[in-house]
C-alpha cells in the first residue's frame, strides 16, 4: 500500500506551459496569414455544412457547444457559403380575396417580380384613376347617358299624353297635386263641383262615375310602369358605365397582364380585379375634399394611398433583389418572438373597433429566409411563449400559418383574417448549449424527428506543433479583424500558455474564441497606453492581472477572512485529525481556490461514519458518495476478520453553505486516518483529490485554482519552504499555474507533490509510514496503517467487553 520512496516535488518546469518563442517561426502575427476557419471543429463543421447541404426536409440542425467557441459565427459564415451556391428563392405577396376578404390570397412570383407586381398594380390604380373619371366627362358618354334619360323621359310623357286625351274626350281631367295625380269629371271644359254633380241625373251620375273610374284605373296602370321604366333606365346607365369601365380598365390591364404572362396564379388574380374594377367603377369618381388652405402647399396624395383603392393594392412579403446579385437568404433572428417567427397581423382602430386587412399582415423571420437558411438562438426561442411550438408546427406542416397568442386564447372578440398558409422550404439551424439539446432530445419527443443533426462543438484541441501553429494563425486573424496591434511571438506564446489554463489542461489548448479575443483586445489597450507598436508578454500578462483584480474582490475577502483568523486555516504546525482540504467557488465568471479545514473526530461505535454536512443537508450527492467509499475503504483495509465497531464523525468547518463534489474525499480519508492513528498531520500541507474503495487518489477539476488559493495564504503570513500542496498524480498534466507559484516553487519556497495512493498521500502528511501488510498478515510495527488496525482492533474488543457485560448484567436480574 505504501511506495518504497515518497513522491518528489514537482519541478518548476512541470507546472505551467513553456514555450520558446523562437520556434513559433515568426518574430510578429504580421507575418503569419491569418485563419478564417475554426481550428478542432472538423466534426461539428461537417455537420453544418451536410444540414445546409441536404435536399430533403426535417434535417435541421442543432449546433451545440459552450459559448464563446464560435458556433454563431461559424453556423453564419458556412450558410452564407452555402446560400451562394443556391438559386433565389421566388417572391411571396398578399392579395386581395374579392370574393372572401377574410382570407387573403398568397401568391408565389419568380424572384424580383414581387415589387414589380406592386408597382404596376399601383401604376394601374393611378392609371385607372385618371382615365375613368376622364371616360365619364366624355361627350360620347355624356350623349349615350343622355338618350337613354331622353328615351325614359319620352316614353312616360307618352304614355301620360295619351291617357291625357282619351280622359279629355271621356269627359274626364287628370288633375296634378301636391299629393300626386288626381282624376275629375269635366263639364264644358270646367272641373264639375260636388254640388253640380249631385244635381245631374243619375243615369248621368253613373255614365261620369263610369268614364272616371276607367280613366282613374288606366292612369294607375301608367304610374305603376314608372319604377319599371326607372329599373330600366339603372340598368341601361349601369350596363353603359360598365361597358364605358370595360373599355379604359381593359385598355389599362392589357399591358400588365402582358407583363406577367405565362404566371396562371396572377393571370387569375387579375381577372378577378378586372371585373371587380369593373364593377366598382364608382371608386374612381369619388371626388377629393378641398385642400386645407395655408401658407404652404399640401402635397398631393398619390391615388393608390387613397383608401378606397386598399383593395387592389399588393403585400410584398418577401422580395429579391435579382439585379444586384442577391443570393439565397441567410436570417438570423435575435428576438424571436411569435409575431417575429412567424409573422402577425396588425390592426388598426376604427370608430372605436378593431378592423385589419391583407395590406396589414407582416412577415416574420421564417417568410424572410424561406428558401435559405434561418439562425436561431435555441434559448431565446423556447423562452418567448409559443414560439417553440409554433416552429415544430412550421417544420412539421411544411408551411407558415400566420396567427397570435390573443386569436389562441380568444382573448379579444375583433375583425381577423385567415391568409393562405405559405409552404415552407427553409433549413432551420438552432445553437445553444449542450445541456439544451440534451433536454430537448429527452423531454420532446418532436425533437428528434424534426432536428436530425447535431452539430457538437469542441472546447479544446490537443496542442501539438500543428496546432500551435494553427494557433498563431488564428491569434493572426483575430488582431487582423479587430484591427489591434501586431502580436508578438512572446506575446503568442504567453497567449498559447493562457489559453492551456482556460482548457485546465497543460496538453490541451481552449477554443473559447470568445475569451482568447477579449485578451487580445485587452493586451492592445495596455500596449496602447505604453506607446509599444505590438503586441508584448507583458501587455498580456498586464491583461491577465487586470482582469482577476477586476473580478478579485470575493477572492479578496475569502483571503482576508482566513488571514485574519475569523476563518480559521493552519499553515504550520501538526494536528491530530485535521487538515486542510481545498475547495473552488464559482460566481459568474470569477472562480478561485479557498482551503477548508475538515476534521475527524472517533470512539467506539456500531461502524456509523456520520458526514455531518449531508446531516445537516448542506452535503450534496457527490460529496456523501465519497464519504461513503470512506467506509468501504476502511472495512476493506483494516481488521476485515472483525466486526466494524467505529463511530465517526467529519465535518469541513465553518462551512455555511452547500457542499458537492468528491474532490475532498482523499483529504476526509487523510483526517481519518489520522485520527485513528493519533498522528499528528503537517498543517504545512493543503490536499486535493478524491478516492475510490482501493486507495487509489483520483484527479479532480479545478486544480489551478486549488493550489493558488492555498499559496497565496501561505504567501500572505510568510514561505516557510515546508508549505505544499498534494495533487492527484494524474492531475500533473493539467498544472498551468501562475507565473508568482512557479517562481516560489523554483525558489524552493513553496511545493506541489503528486500522489497516486493514500499510502503516498499519509507519509507525506504524518511522516510516518504508510506500511504494507506481510506475509503474516500484519502491518509494520509503527506504521500508520498498524496504528489505524490497532486502533479498530481496540474498539472492536470494547465493543464486544461492553456487549458482554450488559448481557451478564441482563442474565443476573
Amino acid at each position: 500500500m505504501a511506495p518504497k520512496t515518497l513522491p518528489e516535488p514537482l519541478a518548476a518546469d512541470q507546472l505551467s506551459l513553456r514555450i520558446d518563442p523562437g520556434s513559433l517561426g515568426f518574430e510578429t502575427t504580421d507575418e503569419l496569414a491569418p485563419l478564417d476557419d475554426w481550428p478542432g471543429q472538423d466534426r461539428a463543421l461537417g455537420a453544418i455544412r451536410m444540414a445546409a447541404g441536404m435536399a430533403h426536409p426535417d434535417f435541421n440542425v442543432f449546433v451545440l457547444g459552450n459559448p464563446g467557441s464560435g458556433r454563431h459565427s461559424a453556423a453564419r459564415a458556412l450558410l452564407r457559403d452555402a446560400a451562394d451556391a443556391k438559386s433565389v428563392p421566388n417572391d411571396w405577396v398578399y392579395v386581395n380575396n374579392f370574393d372572401a376578404p377574410h382570407k387573403p390570397i398568397a401568391l408565389e412570383l419568380p424572384p424580383g417580380k414581387a415589387l414589380a407586381l406592386r408597382d404596376a398594380m399601383q401604376s394601374l390604380v393611378d392609371e385607372l384613376a385618371n382615365d375613368i373619371p376622364a371616360i365619364f366627362e366624355s361627350d360620347d358618354y355624356q350623349t349615350k347617358r343622355r338618350n337613354i334619360e331622353q328615351t325614359l323621359s319620352e316614353t312616360h310623357e307618352e304614355a301620360m299624353n295619351a291617357l291625357v286625351e282619351k280622359a279629355r274626350a271621356r269627359g274626364v281631367a287628370i288633375l296634378r297635386t301636391p299629393m300626386g295625380f288626381g282624376v275629375a269629371a269635366l263639364r264644358d271644359g270646367e272641373v264639375l263641383t260636388p254640388d253640380d254633380y249631385d244635381k245631374l241625373p243619375e243615369d248621368e251620375q253613373e255614365e261620369i262615375d263610369a268614364a272616371v273610374a276607367e280613366i282613374q284605373d288606366e292612369l294607375e296602370a301608367v304610374l305603376k310602369e314608372v319604377p319599371r321604366q326607372q329599373k330600366e333606365h339603372r340598368r341601361q346607365v349601369e350596363e353603359l358605365n360598365a361597358m364605358m369601365a370595360e373599355e379604359g380598365v381593359d385598355a389599362a390591364i392589357a399591358e400588365l397582364r402582358r407583363d406577367f404572362d405565362g404566371l396562371e396564379k396572377v393571370q387569375t388574380y387579375l381577372r378577378a380585379v378586372r371585373r371587380d374594377m369593373i364593377e366598382n367603377a364608382a371608386l374612381f369618381l369619388v371626388r377629393e375634399e378641398s385642400a386645407q388652405a395655408g401658407a404652404f402647399p399640401v402635397a398631393t396624395t398619390k391615388h393608390y394611398q387613397k383608401p378606397q383603392f386598399g383593395r387592389y393594392m399588393v403585400n410584398v412579403m418577401v422580395a429579391h433583389d435579382v439585379a444586384n446579385g442577391e443570393r439565397a437568404p441567410v436570417v438570423e433572428e435575435d428576438l424571436p418572438t411569435l409575431a417575429n417567427l412567424i409573422g402577425r397581423i396588425e390592426h388598426a382602430t376604427e370608430n372605436g373597433a378593431l378592423v385589419t386587412n391583407f395590406t396589414m399582415i407582416r412577415a416574420g423571420a421564417l417568410q424572410r429566409a424561406n428558401g435559405g437558411y434561418l439562425i436561431l438562438d435555441a434559448r431565446q426561442v423556447l423562452a418567448e411563449p409559443f414560439a417553440w411550438d409554433a416552429l415544430k408546427r412550421c417544420l412539421r406542416t411544411g408551411e407558415i400559418s400566420i396567427f397570435s397568442a390573443v386569436e389562441r386564447f380568444s382573448l379579444v372578440s375583433t375583425v381577423s383574417l385567415e391568409p393562405d398558409p405559405i409552404p415552407l422550404k427553409t433549413r432551420v439551424v438552432l445553437v445553444g448549449e449542450r445541456r439544451l439539446y440534451y433536454l430537448l432530445a429527452a423531454l420532446d419527443p418532436e425533437f428528434g424527428t424534426l432536428f436530425k443533426i447535431e452539430a457538437d462543438f469542441d472546447d479544446r484541441i490537443e496542442r501539438n506543433e500543428a496546432t500551435t501553429g494553427t494557433y498563431a494563425r488564428l491569434i493572426a486573424g483575430m488582431a487582423a479583424r479587430a484591427g489591434t496591434r501586431a502580436v508578438a511571438a512572446a506575446a503568442v506564446a504567453r497567449m498559447l500558455m493562457e489559453s492551456t489554463r482556460m482548457a485546465d489542461d497543460s496538453e490541451r489548448l481552449s477554443l473559447d474564441i470568445s475569451g482568447i479575443a477579449d485578451l487580445l483586445r485587452e493586451a492592445d489597450h495596455w500596449a496602447a497606453a505604453d506607446g509599444a507598436e505590438t503586441i508584448a508578454p507583458a501587455h498580456v500578462d498586464r491583461a491577465v492581472a487586470e482582469a482577476e483584480h477586476r473580478a478579485g474582490r470575493l477572492r479578496a475577502l475569502s483571503q482576508e477572512a482566513i488571514t485574519r483568523d475569523t476563518v480559521l486555516i493552519d499553515t504550520d504546525g501538526g494536528r491530530v485529525g485535521q487538515i486542510n482540504a481545498l475547495s473552488v467557488v464559482q460566481i459568474g465568471k470569477t472562480r478561485f481556490g479557498r482551503p477548508a479545514r475538515v476534521t475527524a473526530r472517533v470512539r467506539v461505535g456500531s461502524g456509523k461514519l456520520v458526514d455531518i454536512e449531508r446531516e445537516a443537508e448542506l452535503g450534496g450527492p457527490l460529496h456523501s458518495k465519497g464519504v461513503m467509499i470512506l467506509s468501504g475503504y476502511l472495512a476493506t483495509h483494516y481488521a476485515p476478520d472483525l466486526p466494524m465497531s467505529l463511530w465517526a464523525s467529519i465535518v469541513f468547518e465553518q462551512s455555511y453553505g452547500g457542499v458537492d463534489g468528491d474532490s475532498a474525499s482523499a483529504a476526509e480519508l487523510f483526517a481519518l486516518l489520522s485520527a485513528l492513528s493519533g498522528l499528528e498531520i503537517d498543517q504545512s500541507f493543503a490536499v486535493t483529490g478524491s478516492v475510490n474503495q482501493m486507495g487509489d487518489v483520483q484527479p479532480i477539476g479545478g486544480v489551478n485554482e486549488k493550489i493558488e488559493g492555498f499559496f497565496d495564504i501561505c504567501a500572505a503570513r510568510g514561505l516557510t519552504g515546508r508549505q505544499g500542496v498534494l495533487i492527484p498524480a494524474a492531475n500533473v498534466k493539467h498544472l498551468a499555474l501562475r507565473q508568482r507559484v512557479v517562481d516560489a516553487v523554483e525558489s524552493g519556497a513553496f511545493r506541489i507533490l503528486p500522489i497516486g495512493t493514500i499510502g503516498a498521500g499519509i507519509a507525506l502528511l504524518t511522516g510516518a509510514e504508510a506500511g504494507a501488510r506481510g506475509a503474516a498478515g500484519t502491518y509494520p510495527e509503527g506504521s500508520v496503517n498498524a496504528r489505524v488496525e490497532a486502533r479498530l482492533t481496540e474498539y472492536a474488543e470494547a465493543r464486544r467487553a461492553f456487549v458482554a457485560r450488559a448481557n451478564s448484567k441482563e442474565g443476573g436480574a
